[in-house]
């Protein structure tokens, strides 16, 4: 699978021309999209730990509780995280939920459980299920964590807001397609299934005229 982890801007751009290649109806939505930019975020405890301050927030709101993650904890180490009080994490801001997730993450993360780098090398499917196998990660964390902390291109987060609406948009469809709909969608673009996710985004993004946040459907 190492052959499908996007570095670089120029790997994407060489995966976009396999993907439109295999599926000619995405080059229309390439035309008006253009070219998706590659979108990489810091990966191992700290990238899965800022997506799970993420859920179920504003970007606003996340960004400050992160910020002051940050500031707590220098360096953000899955040590420091998982032995800290319970009560000093929620003066942070975070909620019980956030705070058992991330003490359970640097658990695993501690024991050896989990290699978070080593994801990006194996099957989209296997890579998912390890990351959903942790207390409090669900499929949609697991995604964007696998797209954008590693860069993995097979990954589908079929459960985000924004990419469903682009699929409708795309596509013409009646109504947005929901989690299970969308998986079916995107059988076709295998093994470059985060590559529909960064074109669409960027449809959604010109179509819409905002920046395409992703949002989860349902809590995850």
């Amino acid at each position: 699978m190492s052959d499908h982890v996007l570095h670089t801007q120029s790997e994407l751009d060489a995966a976009l021309a396999r993907l439109v290649l295999a599926d000619p109806r995405l080059s229309a939505v390439l035309a008006k999209a253009g070219r998706p930019a590659l979108r990489r975020r810091e990966g191992g405890f700290a990238g899965l730990c800022a997506i799970v301050v993420s859920q179920q927030l504003s970007t606003a709101s996340a960004g400050a509780i992160w910020g002051r993650m940050q500031m707590a904890f220098t360096p953000f180490h899955h040590d420091a995280v998982r032995r800290a009080r319970a009560d000093r994490l929620a003066r942070i801001g975070l909620s019980a939920p956030k705070i058992r997730t991330m003490k359970a993450i640097g658990k695993a993360v501690a024991k050896g459980a989990i290699n978070l780098e080593a994801l990006a090398h194996m099957p989209a499917e296997e890579a998912h299920a390890a990351l959903t196998a942790l207390h409090g990660v669900g499929p949609w964390t697991a995604d964007i964590y696998l797209l954008f902390c590693l860069g993995h291109a097979d990954a589908w987060p079929a459960g985000d807001l924004a990419l469903q609406e682009a699929v409708r948009l795309a596509f013409g469809l009646r109504a947005r397609p929901d989690a299970r709909k969308l998986a079916k969608v995107a059988e076709a673009w295998r093994p470059w299934r985060g590559v529909a996710a960064h074109l669409l985004w960027n449809y959604y993004r010109v179509i819409k005229q905002r920046d395409p946040v992703p949002v989860q459907a349902d809590a995850s």
